[in-house]
C-alpha cells in the first residue's frame, strides 16, 4: 500500500520518465491529494487508455468537473495526447501521473489547489 510520501515519490519517478526528469512536486501533492484513498487501491491507481468507458470518466469527472473544461474536443484530444505521452504499451498508467500530465496540457493547474 505504501504511505502518502511513499505514493509520492513513486509518482515523481513516473513523470520525470516522461518529462524529460522533470517535476512540479508541489502540484504533484495537489494532485495526489484531489485523488484522496484511491492512491491506495491497486485499481483505481491506474487508468487504461483502452478503455473507453473509463476516458469517459476521466472526461466527465476529471476534466468537466474538477478542471472546469466543457470542450469535449478539446478534452478528448488531451487525453488522447496524454495517453501517447505515457505509452499505450505501459501497464502501469498511475492515474496521479495522467491527471498531472492532463491538468498541465490544459493550463488548469490552479483549478485544483
Amino acid at each position: 500500500m505504501g504511505t502518502k510520501e511513499e505514493k509520492i515519490e513513486l509518482y515523481s519517478n513516473d513523470i520525470k520518465k516522461f518529462d524529460n526528469g522533470k517535476v512540479d512536486l508541489e502540484f504533484l501533492e495537489i494532485v495526489v491529494k484531489n485523488l484522496g484513498p484511491s492512491i491506495y487501491k491497486a485499481d483505481a491507481e491506474k487508468v487504461s487508455c483502452s478503455s473507453k468507458e473509463e476516458m469517459e470518466r476521466v472526461r466527465k469527472n476529471f476534466i468537466e468537473k474538477k478542471l472546469g473544461v466543457t470542450d469535449a474536443d478539446l478534452a478528448n484530444k488531451v487525453i488522447q495526447e496524454t495517453c501517447e505521452k505515457v505509452g499505450k504499451s505501459n501497464r502501469n498508467k498511475y492515474r496521479a501521473t495522467f491527471y498531472y500530465f492532463i491538468a498541465k496540457a490544459l493550463n488548469k493547474t490552479s483549478a485544483l489547489s
